[in-house]
């Protein structure tokens, strides 16, 4: 097993400490600092940018070629950690715990800690497993100076964590997957922007992943999350299927077919579409033909007939009414006034 021991003061720091132990090379780009690493400890990378309000983001994208266990002292530095793993799966445990008391934190699982000051966090990566793992660190002062006025609106035991500014306490969630982070989490790693543009777009994403970390522990801990049956795989290919719902909008999807071609059955659908994007198969189906609908009026020079039957309804009327409880206006006002809009600014 590698053993790599952090004693940081800052992100940058604990980045460099595993530079030493591992090998590879920092670079810097638009804020953003990489380290990329080939050798025969591991492949692939580990980078980091930080932003003025008191928040850093760590990505892992690395295959390590034996088992890690990165031990990090937090007297200087112990920000609150909120991962997310996109891919594989990696472990934590406080270090004075023993061994075998490791808890992994599983692909799409949403998971917030963070240990008392002085005391020990080891982080545990497995060997031969291609891991893509986000970390938001925040630390807490910086960040209630700029950003938690409204605090209070947390549930009380998260709100204590961030009010824990001499790191008195250990905090340790837990929770359960979360495919739509998984989305926020893709794009972005897939930022295209340059420079400035850049930044301000991931420091975006960054400022929605944390929120939704946050809103997902609000409802657990009131018990609001939905307890599932549903496997891993179930809930990556019933995402996977709504993606394919999207891209086929005018598709008189059933349950039944998509049922067929899944091989999950009815109830784990509609399960899976309720835990995922609180809807049933058929509301989601609808919702996403709505949200269609109103780009196609908004941007193209289709009437409102065919924009009806190019998402799939055969019911102008039908369309108008599901349409104005959505949107709260007719599909004729709402094209009107875009319409308007757009002649105005010619």
């Amino acid at each position: 097993m590698i053993k790599i021991y952090i004693e940081a003061q800052k992100t940058a720091d604990t980045v460099e400490q595993v530079r030493k132990v591992i090998g590879g090379a920092i670079t810097e780009r638009w804020g953003q600092y990489t380290l990329n690493v080939d050798n025969d400890k591991a492949r692939g990378r580990m980078s980091y940018i930080e932003f003025e309000w008191g928040v850093s983001l760590v990505e892992y994208d690395l295959t390590f070629f034996d088992e890690v266990m990165i031990m990090v002292d937090t007297s200087k530095f112990n920000p609150i950690n909120f991962y997310y793993c996109l891919e594989g799966y990696s472990g934590h445990k406080f270090g004075h715990e023993s061994a075998d008391e490791i808890k992994f934190i599983e692909q799409f699982q949403s998971v917030i800690l963070t240990n008392r000051s002085g005391g020990v966090s080891d982080r545990y990566f497995p060997k031969d497993i291609k891991i893509s793992l986000s970390v938001i660190q925040v630390r807490r002062k910086p960040f209630l100076k700029r950003r938690l006025n409204q605090g209070d609106s947390l549930n009380k035991q998260l709100y204590e964590v961030f009010l824990d500014t001499d790191h008195e306490k250990v905090f340790a969630y837990f929770g359960s997957y979360n495919l739509k982070m998984a989305d926020v989490m893709t794009a972005l790693r897939n930022v295209k922007g340059e420079g400035m543009i850049r930044i301000m777009q991931m420091e975006g994403l960054v400022y929605q992943i944390l929120s939704m970390h946050m809103m997902q522990h609000n409802k657990e801990v009131k018990n609001k999350h939905l307890s599932t049956s549903l496997l891993k795989r179930e809930l990556k290919q019933i995402r996977e299927y709504a993606k394919k719902i999207e891209k086929n909008i005018a598709k008189d999807f059933s349950l039944e077919e998509i049922s067929a071609e899944t091989g999950l059955t009815q109830a784990k659908l509609q399960e899976g579409f309720k835990l995922l994007y609180n809807k049933t198969v058929t509301e989601y189906i609808r919702n996403a033909r709505l949200e269609v609908a109103r780009d196609l009026i908004a941007n193209s020079e289709m009437n409102i007939s065919e924009v009806v039957y190019s998402i799939g309804f055969t019911s102008r009327s039908y369309f108008s009414k599901i349409f104005k409880e959505k949107f709260g206006v007719s599909p004729s006002d709402f094209m009107n006034s875009k319409r308007k809009l757009g002649t105005s600014e010619k």
